[in-house]
């Protein structure tokens, strides 16, 4: 199971759901977590005063609030941390929001998992912005809690979503110790016959994973591609599954990563906590 796994702590929405999925997690696993917060600075400041010393000293206000937004997620954070008994530490900054993207980024690269909040459409806040840049920036599987989700993570129930795709594969792969613990995987394909090469067809995907020792079950599905998402969201449902696995896709645009069709709807409507990887 993770061992060392990041939190992205919300410092402008609900800490609940990254608070709820990653303390469980690592109440059950063992894990360390190290909750990060970081308060967003102001990238302009309105020239109300004369001089750069006023200037520096606006600033350094502004960097002060920006701390004091991320403390006080933390200290939400801390406190359940605190009565569940897990092993954590917390850590709150402040920066620009480009700055926060960096510096999430690279703390990524060094943990096992990274958990943020799914982000909220109708939410005009950085969280949102710095939750999906971390998809591409973390080198490594990044779990997306949905802003509805309370209580315990169970990941017993998992569904794949499979197209054979190298990062579906790397996804598969990073996702290996939920599914090692699973008590039913279900290996998603959604019109098989079109989008999934021989060689690393569902069957051959249930093959590999039979030295995990949980019943593997396929299902696939034929809709067109603006129903995927639906259809999955849809199944998962049905299922009961616990957890979803699927590659983060994305495309360059303007040297910015932006996300493909699906990925970008799963995002905006997941009712299941969701792996991804880049």
């Amino acid at each position: 199971m993770y061992k060392n796994i990041l939190v992205l702590v919300p410092t402008e929405l609900s800490t609940r759901p990254v608070a709820d999925g990653s303390i469980s997690l690592a109440a059950t696993s063992k894990a360390e977590l190290e909750a990060l917060a970081i308060g967003y600075e102001a990238s302009s400041i309105p020239m109300t005063a004369e001089g750069g010393a006023a200037v520096g000293s606006i600033y350094e206000i502004e960097r002060q609030r920006a701390f004091e937004r991320a403390d006080g997620a933390l200290r939400m954070f801390e406190a359940q941390a605190r009565n569940a008994g897990i092993t954590y530490r917390c850590r709150a900054l402040s920066a620009l929001p480009g700055e926060a993207v960096e510096i999430v980024g690279a703390a990524a690269r060094l943990h096992d998992l990274t958990i943020v909040s799914q982000p909220e459409v109708d939410r005009d806040t950085f969280d949102n912005n710095l939750a999906q840049k971390t998809l591409f920036e973390a080198g490594g599987p990044v779990l997306f809690m949905p802003y509805t989700f309370k209580g315990a993570l169970r990941a017993k129930r998992i569904g794949i979503c499979w197209d054979g795709s190298r990062v579906a594969a790397r996804a598969l792969h990073d996702a290996m110790p939920f599914l090692m613990a699973a008590d039913r995987l279900t290996v998603i394909t959604v019109n098989e016959d079109d989008n999934v090469p021989s060689e690393a067809s569902p069957t051959h995907l249930a093959r590999y994973l039979a030295h995990v020792g949980v019943a593997v079950h396929l299902t696939s599905l034929r809709m067109d591609d603006s129903e995927i998402q639906a259809g999955i969201l849809s199944l998962a449902a049905d299922e009961s599954l616990d957890l979803l696995v699927m590659g983060g896709y994305g495309h360059s645009r303007l040297k910015e990563t932006v996300l493909g069709g699906v990925t970008r709807d799963m995002l905006r409507s997941m009712t299941v906590p969701t792996l991804m990887s880049h």
